[in-house]
């Protein structure tokens, strides 16, 4: 089952897609915003062109946990996306993925001019990764309990 990742954000949105195992997520793009409908009709057709079936959408919290316009914005959107691609979404807290991926990408003495170029599309990835982690944790919870 291939799953879609996306950081969204105000001006750009990262894309990111699973393998068709789903355990590993790449890095596919940095799309720039075109307006909402624009938006949601790209996207939803990425969905399409690479089988996904299910859409996953960083939530930007506050390093409190507490939510702000910019999740409220993340939400709609995700909401949104979901009805013109026709597949379920699901949202996962997206703190420090940014940060993260930041720091991989310094890791790779990238310069800084390529770092914005690609920054959130791997931020993207991590926030895929991050859900592909935790459902395999989920999915093999059950079969250690029964060690």
């Amino acid at each position: 089952m291939r799953i879609l990742g996306l950081d969204y954000g105000e001006n750009r949105i990262g894309v990111a897609v699973s393998d068709e195992l789903g355990f590993t997520a790449q890095g596919l793009e940095t799309y720039t915003r075109r307006g909402r409908r624009a938006d949601l009709n790209y996207l939803a057709a990425k969905a399409g062109s690479y089988g996904v079936e299910l859409i996953v959408v960083g939530l930007p919290l506050n390093m409190n946990g507490s939510r702000g316009p910019a999740v409220e914005a993340a939400e709609g959107f995700g909401r949104a996306l979901s009805q013109r691609a026709g597949l379920p979404v699901a949202f996962v807290d997206e703190r420090l993925t940014t940060a993260a991926a930041e720091r991989e990408l310094k890791s790779l003495d990238m310069s800084r001019r390529r770092r914005k170029m690609v920054i959130d599309r791997t931020a993207a990835a991590f926030i895929l990764q991050v859900y592909l982690d935790r459902k395999s944790d989920r999915a093999s919870a059950p079969a250690e309990r029964e060690k």
